[in-house]
């Protein structure tokens, strides 16, 4: 069981291609406004329009190309990332025989295609191929560099994009609890849901502060979507800057997240003019790159991270089926496998909560250290400082022990190894809090998973410590103390990806492999693609990707 993909957390296809055309009660707002939709014909008119829809779709499978090549190189690369090159019995002809059967048994079953119930054929880019991505097919730079060049302000559109005349565009003030509050009331109700439909992310108004707010951020890029007549928000994307190494490259980019249609208007094809709204916003102040991520395939991915699951409740876990025992495997025994211990092991050696005083030491120990991977975020002192100690909480309250529960409010966990002796920062780690709703559980409201999020140790400039196993020792250290942390939290479950230096220890850690998987995705430029699930050119796996998006 994956987590929620996030993000553009987070692009849904339901949201790209605007599903749900159809008419009917799936389409109408309940919000008695003039965004609902158009009020439905005859019971008669319905089976009449019905039928013509799916004589259409039938139409379309018997047509030369039934399934475009996108597709079919889309499922050969997962396959070859999944389980290797040179699969037997794997070759584009039987993919896309099979993707055939597949695409009648969808229509056979009421689905309108490729991708699950409601959701158009994700080949079909049309947006994505008017914008400056590597489209599909393309070949890898010799150099990286922009797609288009920059552009003078007096150039960028001045006006925003028009929008149906029953929407009105909005910037949402993060600093104003009640547009927090409106945020957060979007986001936990329509925004991404796993394959299943049993999780739904829960970003909280503490979380979205957090993460909306970092030193530097622009309110403009906070772009909202409200009706007209009662001004209720209905859609959201956002924006906050980011300093970008790609390679030996860097550049100011965009960080784009959060973008969310309200599941009753997804028909109204908001979501391309979000899009290129908060563009041209990011434009109008001089940027023209950024980054971002998708739990599907849209043009054109430069790296692919999976997500990795390590269990702390586990009779939670169970009872929600996040997780199964297997057959081999009772749950008390289960549960005896996933047991940690009480104590971090790296107290002995200095670990404390991270502090106000340590900003300087750890931004330094971060900047080295992520000089290792091939795409990485670069902080001057006041994003160290926000990143890893503004989401802490009430600060009136203590830990227990300095590192045991959690505080009221408290988003991320940032702890630090300092030297008894020298008094230096020799390590640090962090995760956050990212809960998700369980959706239609009678038992469970609530997930609480922490996600790991940024670490060093000054153990990888040692000579030779990668390849003696030194570094891995130590990430494993670092990690398994995370984990001890997040478990005396009361977390149910600790996530992580395929990134930065995780892949070597996450098997050793108990993690399980889930079943999704994060796209990054740059926006403006072109680069080779960055080492993810699979190396890339000699580089081992993760170590292309330092950013972790949130």
């Amino acid at each position: 069981m994956s987590s929620p993909s996030v993000k553009i957390e987070e692009i849904q296809t339901d949201q790209i291609t605007q599903d749900r055309e159809d008419s009917g009660s799936d389409d109408e707002v309940e919000v008695r406004d003039e965004a609902a939709a158009e009020p439905s014909t005859s019971a008669s008119k319905k089976k009449k329009k019905k039928k013509s829809k799916a004589s259409r779709v039938l139409n379309a499978l018997r047509s030369k190309e039934q399934i475009p090549q996108e597709i079919v190189d889309t499922v050969l690369n997962k396959v070859q990332v999944e389980h290797g090159e040179n699969v037997p019995g794997v070759d584009e002809a039987t993919v896309r025989a099979t993707l055939e059967q597949l695409k009648i048994m969808d229509v056979m079953k009421g689905k309108s295609g490729i991708g699950g119930i409601n959701k158009k054929d994700i080949g079909d880019h049309k947006f994505w191929g008017t914008q400056p991505v590597a489209q599909p097919g393309e070949e890898a730079p010799e150099e990286d560099g922009f797609i288009e060049p920059s552009k003078p302000r007096e150039e960028v559109r001045q006006d925003p994009y028009p929008l149906p005349k029953e929407f009105e565009w909005s910037t949402l003030d993060m600093s104003d609890p009640k547009q927090t509050k409106e945020v957060y009331d979007l986001l936990s109700l329509n925004y991404i849901e796993d394959d299943d439909a049993s999780f739904r992310f829960l970003y909280t108004a503490e979380f979205l502060e957090w993460a909306l707010k970092p030193p530097g951020y622009f309110k403009e890029w906070h772009v909202g979507v409200r009706v007209a007549s009662n001004k209720k928000l209905v859609a959201f994307i956002s924006g906050v800057p980011i300093s970008l190494r790609v390679r030996d490259k860097k550049f100011l980019a965009s960080e784009i997240n959060y973008l969310c249609v309200h599941k009753k208007l997804r028909s109204k094809r908001l979501t391309p003019v979000l899009i290129k709204e908060v563009t041209r916003q990011v434009h109008l102040k001089g940027i023209f790159q950024a980054i971002y991520t998708a739990g599907i395939v849209l043009p054109t991915p430069v790296s692919t991270c999976r997500y990795y699951h390590r269990s702390l409740n586990v009779p939670k876990l169970v009872d929600i089926r996040f997780c199964y025992v297997p057959r081999n495997m009772t749950l008390a025994r289960m549960i005896r496998l996933n047991i940690l211990p009480s104590t971090p092991q790296l107290l002995e050696k200095g670990l404390r909560e991270m502090e106000e005083r340590d900003v300087e030491q750890v931004s330094s120990l971060f900047t080295r250290y992520m000089m290792r991977f091939g795409m990485a975020p670069e902080m001057i002192l006041p994003e160290v400082k926000h990143q890893f100690l503004s989401g802490r909480g009430d600060l009136s309250k203590h830990l227990e022990s300095g590192w045991k529960g959690r505080r009221e409010g408290q988003v991320v966990w940032s702890f630090v190894v300092e030297n008894p002796n020298t008094h230096t920062i020799t390590d640090f780690f962090s995760f956050y809090s990212l809960p998700s709703t369980i959706i239609n559980d009678q038992k469970h409201a609530v997930l609480e998973s922490a996600y790991l999020y940024y670490y060093a140790t000054d153990v990888a400039f040692q000579e030779g410590a990668e390849d003696t196993g030194l570094l891995k020792r130590r990430v494993q250290e670092l990690i398994n103390d995370a984990l001890i942390v997040a478990d005396q939290a009361n977390f149910d479950v600790f996530n992580a990806l395929t990134l930065m230096d995780n892949v070597p220890v996450l098997q050793d850690l108990k993690f399980g492999v889930g079943d999704g998987f994060l796209n990054f995705y740059l926006y403006n430029w072109r680069t080779k693609p960055f080492a993810g699930v699979n190396g890339v050119d000699g580089v081992p796996p993760g170590k292309g990707i330092g950013v972790v998006m949130l």
